[in-house]
């Protein structure tokens, strides 16, 4: 909670800052050149992987709309996707430094194998700020959600909906990729609220996050623990939980236990709505991705004040120590707070979550 604490007071900072004209022309219109560099600058972006739709849904667009913003119109976003692939983001790494963008924003594939990138990044001059992911390397800085709290924030949630029966309960726990520095933090959180309280009988690391997985690993772990002995499932995201809920309804379940997940993607607001999911996590993709895009441009143009009051956190890789960093808020989603989170802050519309198909349950939730 304090990293958290000092994420939303940087935050607040730069606004203050940029209201009290502190910050030399940020924000678009009466925006000035610096010695360093000016408004014509090229942000290169890479992101990870398409399973998860928020990329290129929100993510890229977000991003490439601030930089826009805060170069009155004359800065560029470069973006490419990786698609799960960790030598093909290498790749486009290195297209990028050799078409001599300004600044990097990488959300890694396998954070430890991007690293001789970064370096090489380093060497050509070209500032990388891990994006989401912490990757390793000489990074200049770290943008992302606490990801120990959301971890916490999940299991939780899952030990207070098991209530009296959590310490007889068998639950399976479904891990992100190995090679993604955030599912361990995500593990390790998930693991402080669920160890000595509930019995994990199966756990699992699910290969590049993929759906597919995650559901072959559930089949196996209905195998192995017998379907009515499984009271819940920690899942990291819900991709991963849309899986498993399939891997429960094919073996029989009638009533699906309390599945948790990441990311309040639609359709795991919709499963919310209708019962078959217990919980997402809602992570502020717009706080995130506009202050992603104001940490490059103050890097790239030399605002060192606004770039300092972004990154007043200080987090550390197995490469580096006390990476200035940013780590945004996170929030339990429920029935009870949709309208709080992804409707009130555009995500979705109602429309958009209350289709034909879910009319009756948003309307049991007082959804419309």
């Amino acid at each position: 909670m304090r990293r958290t604490a000092m994420a939303l007071a940087a935050s607040a900072s730069a606004v203050s800052l940029a209201a009290c004209g502190v910050i030399d022309g940020v924000g678009g219109g009466s925006s000035s050149a610096t010695p360093k560099k000016g408004n014509d600058i090229t942000v290169g972006l890479l992101l990870p992987e398409k399973e998860n739709p928020r990329y290129d849904k929100f993510d890229y667009p977000i991003i490439k709309k601030q930089v826009l913003s805060l170069t009155d119109n004359k800065g560029k976003v470069v973006y490419e996707n990786a698609d799960a692939d960790a030598a093909k983001q290498s790749q486009q790494l290195d297209q990028m430094i050799a078409d001599k963008v300004d600044v990097l924003l990488v959300d890694a594939v396998d954070a430890k194998a991007i690293a001789p990138g970064v370096q090489k990044a380093k060497d050509a001059g070209i500032p990388v700020i891990a994006y989401d992911r912490l990757a390793q390397g000489p990074i200049d800085a770290y943008i992302s959600f606490d990801n120990e709290l959301v971890g916490q924030v999940q299991g939780r949630a899952l030990v207070e909906k098991l209530g009296t029966k959590a310490a007889a309960s068998k639950i399976v726990m479904m891990n992100g990729s190995p090679t993604d520095p955030n599912a361990a933090q995500f593990k390790e959180g998930a693991l402080s609220e669920l160890s000595g309280k509930v019995n994990v009988a199966k756990k699992y690391d699910t290969k590049d996050w993929k759906p597919e997985n995650a559901k072959a690993n559930m089949v196996q772990a209905i195998q192995s623990i017998g379907l009515s002995h499984i009271a819940g499932v920690y899942s990291a995201n819900d991709g991963m939980a849309g899986a498993i809920i399939d891997a429960l309804k094919d073996a029989g379940a009638t009533k699906i236990p309390p599945v948790t997940g990441q990311d309040a993607a639609l359709d795991a607001v919709q499963r919310i709505i209708s019962g078959e999911q217990y919980m997402s996590v809602y992570k502020s993709y717009p706080e995130e991705a506009n202050n992603a895009a104001e940490m490059a441009v103050s890097k790239v143009q030399g605002r060192s004040i606004e770039f300092d009051a972004l990154t007043r956190d200080k987090v550390d890789s197995p490469t580096q120590k006390s990476i200035p960093s940013m780590l945004v808020p996170v929030v339990a989603l429920t029935t009870d707070n949709i309208k709080d989170t992804v409707i009130q802050d555009g995500i979705y519309t109602v429309k958009e979550i209350c289709t034909e198909k879910y009319k009756a349950a948003c309307a049991a939730v007082r959804l419309h």
